[in-house]
């Protein structure tokens, strides 16, 4: 009888040995379940700094855009503005013209041909003239921007439909 001490006291320690080792494995399982969750963790951070900078890729493409569009805005006003100035300057050509031609008609009608005035006629003939081709020519620019402008548009929005790795 005097083992029965002596074996509960190594029963008693080797349950002790047991519960610390089961101790240490739930530890063990909690370390690798907290490791397994940071790892989670970081790939979540990862993905969210790359969604981050994407963002602002994004947001300074649509700067860059915006920019472009108020500057072909800008040079459309400017050409219709060079446009209108040009049609103007042919409006005040043309009633030139006019007044001379009929000066010059009256004083054909009189018999009294001045050279002056044939020569006045003349050159706002011309001056005409060059306020036409003026105007064609601004006509032409406001044109040709407004087309540039449009196909821009058409080339940029076609290359947002395509895929990234084509």
């Amino acid at each position: 009888m005097s083992d029965i001490p002596e074996l509960q006291r190594r029963i008693t320690a080797a349950l002790d040995r047991i519960s610390q080792g089961l101790d240490g494995m739930a530890k063990s399982e909690d370390a690798g379940e907290v490791e397994s969750l940071r790892q989670q963790l970081e790939d979540e951070k990862l993905a969210n700094a790359q969604l981050e900078e994407r963002i602002k890729k994004l947001k300074a493409s649509l700067s860059e855009a915006e920019a472009a569009r108020d500057a072909a805005q800008s040079d459309s006003a400017d050409k219709l503005k060079e446009l209108d100035t040009s049609l103007q300057s042919l409006r005040q050509a043309n009633q030139q013209l006019r007044e001379n031609n009929a000066a010059l008609r009256e004083a054909n009608a009189e018999g009294v041909g001045e050279a002056h005035l044939i020569n006045k006629a003349m050159l706002a003939e011309l001056e005409g003239l060059r306020a036409t081709r003026a105007a064609d020519k601004s006509e032409a620019d406001a044109i040709l921007t407004e087309m540039d402008a449009l196909l821009k548009r058409a080339t940029d929005g076609g290359d947002t439909t395509q895929p990234e790795d084509a």
